[in-house]
């Protein structure tokens, strides 16, 4: 028995945010410009994600049914 182990990064880009989220990159885009997407931060040029941020964004908007507002 051979265990490997994977690095999870701490932060991603924004193609790994989509990749992650199953938003086009595109649509993050749009939301880092408009609002109401997950949390990120812009360090010089660069925007990444937190992974830790992305899962609790999407966890956070969890719904049992149309009729709930997240």
């Amino acid at each position: 028995h051979t265990s490997t182990s994977v690095a999870v990064p701490i932060a991603v880009d924004v193609r790994g945010a989509s990749t992650i989220t199953g938003f086009p990159v595109a649509t993050l885009n749009g939301w880092r410009t408009k609002g109401g997407g997950p949390p990120f931060a812009k360090i010089n040029k660069s925007v990444r994600y937190r992974v830790v941020d992305l899962e609790k964004w999407m966890a956070d908007r969890v719904v049992s049914s149309t009729a709930e507002v997240a």
